[in-house]
């Protein structure tokens, strides 16, 4: 194993308690909401662009079995909480192309460049059926409260939440590098900005991202907690 990535994975207990403390256990930790004023649908961030129409084609391994998620930025809008936000496919089929799940999430970007992310509408299937609806949040709903999926300025030690809703959706994240050089199936790729993620509630599952400039998520890895691993295969649309 590559000494970075054993690296990688003693940090991550150390991260898990470190930006616990920084981002806290309430909402309030990444600051107050701005105003929907401020918010625009047109989401240019470098490292989470969501022009419309855009097909990103991820392949990989989540709970030990092959799957294939295709996201998809669609030309919908949809009003959360006072503020016009992107609407986002997300659809996983297993390797024989039966559907495992469908998310809508939603997006808007503030007038200095974050992203933040208003909630998700997720439905798991099995056998054809809604087997659950666990995950779903809308900010405003039942105390649940947006979040920052992307910063406008993205530093390394930055930390910040990523949603919140008590007991069913408290993602984290910390920058830990800039600048990387990655090589997915899709290609390689410069400038990339790699970014440990978890969840409060799960303290022993812990993520990493990768993020190349004009694309967003290209590359997620399980440090712990799980055998899953996704990769860019493909970019179609404007």
């Amino acid at each position: 194993m590559d000494r970075r990535w054993k690296a990688s994975l003693a940090a991550a207990a150390m991260v898990v308690g470190c930006v616990a403390g920084l981002a806290g256990g309430s909402p309030a930790a990444v600051g107050a909401p701005a105003a929907p004023a401020s918010f625009t649908t047109t989401i240019d961030n470098p490292y989470y662009p969501l022009p419309p129409g855009q097909l990103l084609v991820y392949r990989g391994v989540r709970d030990g079995k092959k799957q294939v998620d295709r996201v998809f930025v669609t030309n919908q809008t949809k009003l959360v909480n006072g503020v016009t936000t992107v609407v986002v496919r997300d659809i996983a089929r297993n390797h024989a192309g039966a559907l495992i799940e469908k998310t809508f999430d939603w997006f808007a970007q503030d007038d200095l460049g974050n992203v933040w992310y208003f909630g998700e509408n997720t439905k798991e299937y099995a056998h054809g059926h809604v087997v659950s609806t666990e995950g779903s949040w809308t900010d405003g709903v039942d105390g649940a409260v947006r979040g920052i999926i992307m910063e406008a300025s993205p530093a390394v030690t930055d930390a910040y939440r990523q949603e919140y809703y008590a007991g069913q959706a408290e993602d984290q994240a910390w920058v830990i590098q800039t600048g990387m050089h990655v090589e997915v199936p899709y290609g390689p790729l410069d400038g990339v900005l790699r970014s440990m993620e978890w969840a409060r509630i799960e303290p022993r599952v812990v993520d990493m991202k990768f993020y190349a400039p004009g694309i967003g998520i290209v590359m997620e890895r399980a440090l712990a907690g799980g055998q899953e691993v996704a990769e860019l295969v493909k970019v179609s649309g404007p």
